[in-house]
């Protein structure tokens, strides 16, 4: 794989990961609801004890995923220019 196409598929994952966070943001009880959805489907039952703070440390998730996406692609623009 050239250098070139690993920073491009590298940008692309950066890109996804970031929509993905903005997501968890914005509509973090579709997020719990997914992992529900996901965690019904093997068989497992699972339920917030506090939705109050599910949400709010989804939110920092997503926060958290931002950051660590912009330091990647900030990374490797860095060495690569």
């Amino acid at each position: 794989m050239t250098p070139l196409a690993f920073l491009l598929i590298f940008i692309i994952f950066s890109c996804f990961i970031l929509f993905v966070a903005f997501l968890l943001i914005i509509k973090p009880s579709l997020a719990i609801e997914i992992q529900r959805r996901f965690y019904e489907k093997i068989n497992w039952k699972i339920e917030p004890i506090s939705m109050a703070k599910e949400i709010r440390n989804t939110r920092i998730m997503g926060w958290f995923l931002i950051f660590i996406a912009l330091l990647a692609i900030g990374y490797i623009l860095i060495r690569k220019i």
